[in-house]
């Protein structure tokens, strides 16, 4: 039980500060004054004493010892809680408006407070240790808690009324009222972290007190809101000490820790609370600059912004699972797209006035676009919503977002985060950061060009490479593929186009828009891309070179196909950069201005050998017809030569690169110029390819790459000369073919064939051939047909359908179906009968596997190979683990799950049941050499 000591009974207090002796006339006092709750002191006119100050009978003493005494004694420990408030409330009606403000924090505050703060911590204690048992049954203790909770209700009501007062009172400073900001910030997120945890302190029971915690969540609110009025009007100017800059620093970020508490609370007390923050810092700007924890701040703006997102994309989700929209979910995910933007908003605020700050947040900034990006469409990893709510997403708060970007476009940490050649992102933040480049390219045409040097010259990668680096790993974006609004012609409404599209059209864009003095680091990251690992980033760095090429000045154009002829012809012919290289060398060409194309046949001379290993890449329709033919007729002729002078000495294996080479000539040349090329010159060509097949042998052939490729380029040049065929050299081929088949020759060599033999269809086989070269012809169309490789197996469809169709032979046809299975996959080809087809979630779901595991192998050669800096030497087989078996094993059950899903689509075929049978067998087979 509090009691007022003897010496504060001493006084009684009148007026402003007039302290009166016992027995001294006491002026009598206006009840209604004393009495009346809630008035403001008006400036200017007299103070009433407080009611009832004449029954302490107190006597005139120094106002000095009434100062010092009054507070000193006022707390002590008890359980009476509502004595506390009583004595609390006398003290902040009756007493405090009559101190001057130049005392009140020596007077008052200083004194008062502390014990407060100590009475509201003891208060909350005993609250949380009643609130542990709390049940229906415990009338006596649920009346204890709902008292106390009354109680903080009537304590959070007199501070707040301490508070409203000082808010009227004119010409306030910090050094006045210094005890009480923190004083209440401290009580405000206590009570606050108490309703917060309400769910779990009053487990099961919160329906007893519901009413009181929402009135004291009422009542805190309003007592922040009433404190930051209070702050607000308060300034600190230059003649501030560093005191006063310490403590205002510590308010906001005591309002900052408030801020993580209330996040999920109120939508409006939450922005509130930030726009505090963000006001005062701006307000005191050149003087917190150095004090603000920054990071901090940022990181609490980053954090909230990436809670209320999350909780737009859950009312929308919720919205499209459930079908239905009701006015009340739509009306609260309005609200929080609105707090979405707000928050947005105060980034774009915050980050201008303190960018200088945030060396060391950077990542906090790109991390925030990219979950952002990583959790809305297209992301694989995007929660499915309706597209009108994507919509509203995007125009009320990416929108919003955007300005943020550019902001910070000139900032050198940013962009060093940006553009970190170690990022280390998980698979959900790929697509991010490779549409995250795209934006910044987008907004670098209009920057200055320090600006643009920043990003396009970089620190550990150009904004080119890492662009080139990013695509790269959207390997399941690419493949599913995701789709992106553009505006593909001017005045139209956005289509949807592949990501591949979109990022070729926004770096294509940028391109045309780069400064000469950035050539260097474009090139440099264009030719990185086409000799990449990466085949469709490789793709996607030709079709931007070939704008380059197209956009840029002629000149341009071809002194790049200068260095890249010159490239291809320096590297090793096994080199598969070779491929990517002659790919878009063969390209550009078509895009070279008719006297540079003349000038670079003078550079690089068909008919001199060393050069055969440019043009066996080039197609000679990009020529005018005086030069096609001109150049066809040198090549061939050099390519004759080579392959002659091979022929007519020993043919050692060794000698064999360049007859390949020569003989890629020869096919760039019959398949570009066939029909300039004299007939004397194909009798030759034709000549000089018979004379291969006398001695090849399929066993050779199977062990050698380099005569495998031999074997491919034959294949594909006798396309060209089908109908001369005699009948010794088709008995030659059909014999080589079917012999190699049997020893499982590589895919490539498998595809030759297959384009081969839909040629077949052009030409009547002759009579004395027919006899060896039609079983030959059927069975290898069989094989091929029934190849577990879905890209041979699908060109096999194509050419024998291409087959079936021109052939003279329509006996034969049947003969390369041999069995039911066959004929179906045929049938089905030609009705377009689709498979079975995955579901795009299923799809997806697929594709995030393979990308896990396409990056944890794409890290584990990376790791080798920095390692060792060579590959790793294959290491010898071991025994199978028990995943494979589980594998294997999954693989069973998964056939049989797709045979009984046939069988409940229609009737089986007929060799169904002996096939069942067969592998019956099989697998008792199985079990048996298992218990054995």
């Amino acid at each position: 039980m509090l009691r007022f000591s003897p010496t504060w009974s001493r006084f009684r207090f009148l007026g402003r500060g007039a302290l009166w002796e016992r027995g001294a006339p006491f002026p009598p006092l206006p009840r209604a004054e004393g009495r009346e709750r809630g008035r403001r002191h008006v400036p200017g006119r007299p103070r009433a004493a407080p009611a009832g100050a004449g029954r302490l009978g107190l006597r005139a003493v120094p106002p000095g010892a009434a100062r010092r005494a009054a507070p000193a004694a006022l707390y002590q420990e008890s359980e009476d809680w509502t004595e506390h408030i009583r004595i609390l409330r006398i003290l902040t009606k009756m007493f405090l408006p009559h101190i001057s403000l130049e005392d009140v924090e020596q007077i008052f505050f200083s004194k008062v407070l502390p014990k407060t703060l100590q009475f509201f911590d003891n208060l909350m204690c005993e609250l949380s240790s009643k609130a542990k048992g709390l049940t229906s049954q415990s009338t006596e203790l649920c009346s204890t808690v709902r008292n106390l909770l009354q109680t903080v209700v009537q304590l959070l009501e007199t501070l707040t009324g301490c508070v409203r007062y000082l808010c009227s009172v004119q010409e306030l400073s910090l050094q006045s009222i210094r005890s009480l900001p923190f004083s209440v910030l401290c009580v405000v997120k206590s009570t606050f972290t108490h309703c917060k945890d309400s769910e779990s302190l009053y487990y099961g029971h919160l329906h007893l007190i519901s009413d009181l915690l929402q009135s004291m969540f009422k009542e805190t609110y309003s007592l922040q809101k009433q404190l930051m009025e209070l702050v607000d009007l308060i300034s600190i100017g230059s003649a501030s000490t560093e005191d006063e800059i310490t403590y205002m620093v510590s308010v906001i970020h005591t309002v900052l820790e408030i801020c993580s508490v209330i996040s999920n609370m109120d939508h409006a007390l939450h922005a509130n609370t930030w726009k505090f923050i963000i006001k005062q810092s701006l307000k005191h700007h050149s003087l917190l600059q150095c004090h603000l924890k920054h990071s901090d701040i940022l990181g609490g703006l980053c954090k909230d912004t990436l809670l209320s997102f999350d909780s737009c994309l859950q009312l929308a989700e919720q919205m499209k699972v459930s079908e239905i929209q009701e006015d009340t979910d739509l009306r609260l995910f309005q609200k929080t797209v609105k707090l979405c933007r707000f928050f947005a908003n105060s980034l774009v605020h915050y980050t201008k006035e303190f960018l200088a700050c945030f060396s060391d947040s950077c990542s906090q900034l790109h991390q925030l676009f990219l979950q952002i990006y990583s959790k809305f469409p297209p992301s694989l990893y995007a929660p499915e919503i309706f597209e009108v709510h994507q919509d509203e997403i995007s125009q009320v708060f990416l929108v919003a977002l955007d300005p943020l970007i550019t902001q910070l476009l000139p900032f050198s940490p940013f962009m060093e985060q940006v553009l970190s050649e170690n990022l280390g992102l998980p698979p959900e933040q790929q697509l991010p950061q490779c549409l995250l480049l795209l934006t910044i390219m987008d907004k670098l045409s209009s920057q200055p060009e320090e600006v643009q040097t920043l990003w396009n010259t970089g620190k550990s990668l150009s904004l080119f490479s890492a662009l080139f680096l990013s695509f790269q790993q959207c390997c399941g974006e690419l493949s599913l593929p995701v789709c992106l609004p553009q505006v593909v012609s001017s005045g139209q409404p956005a289509v949807p186009i592949t990501l591949y599209h979109y990022v070729c059209v926004h770096l294509c864009s940028f391109i045309a828009s780069t400064l000469p003095s950035h050539f260097p680091q474009l090139e440099r990251a264009l030719l990185d891309a086409v000799l990449g690992s990466s085949m469709i980033t490789s793709l996607l760095a030709m079709d931007s070179w070939c704008f380059l090429a197209r956009y840029g000045t002629a000149e341009l154009c071809a002194h790049h196909i200068n260095v890249i002829a010159h490239l291809v012809k320096a590297w090793p012919r096994d080199c598969c950069q070779v491929s990517a290289l002659g790919v878009l060398l063969r390209r550009m060409l078509f895009l070279m201005a008719p006297e540079h194309q003349a000038k670079f046949a003078q550079k690089f001379p068909p008919e001199e050998v060393e050069n055969l290993a440019v043009w066996q890449h080039l197609s000679l329709r990009a020529l005018n017809p005086d030069l096609r033919a001109q150049v066809a007729s040198q090549l061939c002729s050099a390519g004759l030569t080579q392959c002659q002078q091979w022929l007519n000495s020993s043919r050692a294996l060794g000698g064999l690169p360049p007859v390949n080479t020569a003989l890629s000539v020869l096919l760039a040349a019959c398949s570009s110029a066939d029909a300039t090329l004299e007939a004397e010159l194909k009798t030759s060509v034709l000549a000089v390819l018979s004379q291969f097949w006398s001695f090849l042998q399929a066993k050779q052939v199977s062990d050698e790459p380099c005569l495998q490729k031999t074997l491919c380029l034959l294949l594909h040049l006798l396309e060209f000369f089908i109908q001369a065929l005699d009948a010794q050299l088709m008995t030659q081929v059909f014999a080589l073919q079917s012999s190699l088949l049997q020893l499982h020759p590589p895919d490539h060599v498998r595809l030759a064939m297959v384009d081969f033999l839909s040629s077949m269809g052009k030409v009547f086989i002759p009579q004395e051939a027919q006899r060896q070269v039609v079983p030959q012809l059927s069975c290898l169309f069989a094989s091929l047909l029934a190849d577990q490789t879905w890209l041979i197996h699908q060109h096999a469809l194509e050419a024998f359908t291409r087959f079936a169709e021109e052939t003279r032979h329509e006996d034969v046809v049947p003969w390369c179906l041999n069995s039911e299975e066959a004929k179906n996959k045929v049938v089905n080809f030609l009705a377009r009968v689709r498979q079975v087809e995955e579901t795009r979630e299923a799809r997806t779901e697929r594709l995030k596997q393979e990308r896990i595991t396409w990056s944890a192998q794409v890290l584990k050669v990376d790791g080798e190979l920095e390692s060792t800096g060579e590959p790793v030497a294959k290491r010898a087989c071991h025994p199978p683990s028990e995943e494979q078996y589980k594998a294997a094993v999954g693989t069973m059950e998964g056939a049989v799950e797709a045979v009984k899903l046939l069988l409940q689509k229609g009737s089986p075929p007929s060799w169904l049941a002996v096939k069942l049978e067969a592998l019956h067998a099989a697998i008792a087979a199985l079990r048996d050499s298992l218990r054995a």
